[in-house]
């Protein structure tokens, strides 16, 4: 297991020490189980859909590609935003693997895939963020989220951090969170822990931030 990072902390990625040809973000988590002898009988357990979502930043931190214009609208598609409906980046170096609706069963529950070595130099970081879909109608939010947590992994399957964020019921009005972020620092990579909670279920509530 790699390095154990907290709110705030980061480590430096580097190359020289790790294979940073591919660097898989996964991200984990488990939907908590009914409390209490008659709820565990009766109440069937809600599948949450997260979402992972990344925002590609140029050097003045922002995401300079919407994506293409579908009915004189920007549709984010093919554009410097990663996430279900535009799973891969123009560029090739950053693809989301598919979308898990239910957390269920141990390890990685959803990835996106980086190739750092091979990141046009236009993108200076990655924000990764996580949304509960319709959360705010389905009344579901992160209090009910257990075992939290994302990872960095190296091309040879070595992780080498991880994150671990669980708020329990102190969580129970955040419905999306930034998560991490990896960022270029001097000739290297460096991975943020940031675990940022967000009352809104909607990441283009959150892309607004980085939007010019």
């Amino acid at each position: 297991m790699g390095v154990s990072l907290k709110k705030g902390e980061g480590i430096s990625l580097r190359k020289e020490e790790n294979d940073l040809s591919t660097l898989t973000i996964g991200l984990g988590w488990d939907v908590a189980k009914p409390k209490g002898f008659l709820s565990g009988m009766f109440k069937k357990q809600e599948d949450y859909d997260l979402d992972a979502i990344a925002f590609l930043l140029g050097t003045n931190g922002k995401v300079a590609n919407l994506g293409s214009v579908v009915n004189g609208k920007q549709s984010l598609t093919n554009g410097d935003v990663v996430f279900f409906n535009s799973m891969e980046h123009p560029s090739g170096t950053v693809w989301l693997t598919g979308d898990n609706r239910t957390g269920a069963g141990d390890g990685d529950d959803e990835q996106i895939i980086v190739k750092l070595n091979e990141l046009p130099d236009q993108y200076q970081s990655i924000i990764f963020v996580v949304q509960i879909y319709q959360g705010i109608e389905n009344k579901q939010h992160f209090g009910n989220i257990e075992n939290a947590f994302i990872r960095a992994v190296d091309g040879k399957g070595t992780e080498l951090c991880r994150y671990n964020m669980s708020g329990g019921q102190s969580f129970s009005r955040f419905h999306s969170i930034t998560f991490a972020e990896v960022k270029r620092e001097g000739g290297a990579w460096k991975f943020n822990a940031i675990g940022t909670p967000h009352e809104t279920d909607r990441f283009l509530d959150l892309l607004e931030k980085y939007v010019n």
